[in-house]
């Protein structure tokens, strides 16, 4: 395997000095009774952090709406209670040696598998969790405005709570990503439109609010994608110049790092242009503009995420195509997932080139939070 060394320079960039290159992406794991964040959260954490990751963000955790969170043992951002939890959070990753950011979310419209709801109607920009499927309520602008109101909030916490940075969630089909899908932005108001420039205003409501909240050096993230959990062929950026309408003015915003999510990191994004082994998103979006990105899907492991959920598991896979991009510049950072969860010591494991004694994934490991 390649000489890992790319992976184990310093990034700085505002207030955020990171030692390292590797990020843990956010990941889902349901197990914040009452949406309280405690001790055993806080283990998970800085286990990781003395692991040797650059940057720990959290799972998503939720913002100050009646129904922004899918499914019951989500984390929330905002409270006493869940505030002092994060808090022990940051303080714990801290002690270990780490750099957090939370995670901030609304899940939108979205539904979850094991049917659980909660107490309040959701809620999306026309009422659609997906293409023709209804669910929900249509936001009026007094509840954008509230939503809008309920991130920079959010992010003002993050800050008091001795965070490094916050990450937005603005992917996978959830509630800002709705706001960015035609298939679900039906809109004749100004958060609508034909294009995605226009379907961006809320996204770029909620980024100026957010950086209005924190002031112009702590440094903000934002989290991307192509890809729908209710479609996983959607696009939203058909060529370089709509990633450029699409991100461009994100970034003017406020976005000082965009986290392009893809399933597989090294898939190119727009191969008609510059072949299969072309830019991937994150690649992309840092050509077009000019802000670090973040790339991530299937780092370190042979399959994706989705079959996961289906119990299976992955193995462990060669790094030098990562290490390869990394050494062309082609994104800044890159996050890792499963390989994580099976592996608390990954990062350094790979510093020190003990390749053999990384571990396989396996899907147990979504049950736990070890």
């Amino acid at each position: 395997m390649s000489k890992p060394d790319i992976l184990f320079t310093p990034f700085k960039l505002k207030t955020l000095d990171l030692p390292n290159r590797i990020v843990m992406a956010p990941m889902t794991r349901n197990k914040a009774p009452d949406g309280i964040p405690g001790t055993a959260n806080a283990d998970y954490y800085s286990k990781r952090a003395a692991g040797g990751v650059g940057l720990i963000l959290s799972e998503g955790t939720v913002v100050d709406r009646p129904a922004s969170r899918n499914l019951p043992h989500i984390p929330l951002f905002h409270g006493e209670a869940a505030m002092d939890g994060w808090k022990a959070v940051a303080d714990a990753v801290h002690a270990a040696g780490g750099k957090m950011g939370p995670q901030i979310w609304h899940t939108g419209s979205t539904r979850t598998p094991d049917g659980w709801e909660p107490d309040a109607p959701v809620e999306s920009p026309s009422g659609l969790v997906g293409p023709d499927d209804p669910r929900g309520n249509t936001m009026t602008e007094s509840d954008i405005a509230d939503t809008i109101a309920a991130f920079a909030k959010a992010a003002l916490d993050a800050k008091n709570a001795g965070f490094d940075t916050f990450e937005i969630h603005g992917a996978h089909g959830y509630l800002i990503d709705q706001f960015f899908w035609s298939g679900t932005n039906l809109r004749t108001d100004h958060f609508g439109g034909k294009t995605i420039k226009e379907r961006a205003t809320f996204a770029r409501e909620v980024v100026t609010a957010m950086r209005s909240a924190v002031g112009p050096d702590f440094p903000i993230i934002l989290r991307v994608s192509q890809w729908k959990q209710q479609d996983f062929t959607a696009r939203l950026a058909y060529t370089p110049d709509e990633m450029t309408d699409w991100l461009g003015p994100l970034v003017e915003a406020g976005v000082d790092i965009i986290h392009a999510s893809q399933r597989r990191f090294w898939e190119p994004e727009f191969p008609e242009i510059d072949g299969e082994k072309g830019l991937n998103f994150a690649g992309w979006a840092k050509k077009l503009t000019g802000a670090p990105t973040i790339s991530v899907g299937s780092v370190g492991l042979s399959s994706d995420f989705i079959g996961a959920f289906s119990g299976e598991a992955s193995e462990k896979a060669s790094l030098d195509e990562l290490i390869n991009r990394m050494e062309k510049g082609e994104f800044d950072l890159i996050a890792v997932g499963r390989a994580l969860l099976s592996d608390a010591n990954w990062a350094n494991k790979v510093k020190s080139g003990a390749y053999d004694q990384l571990e396989d994934f396996n899907a147990s490991a979504l049950a736990e939070l070890a």
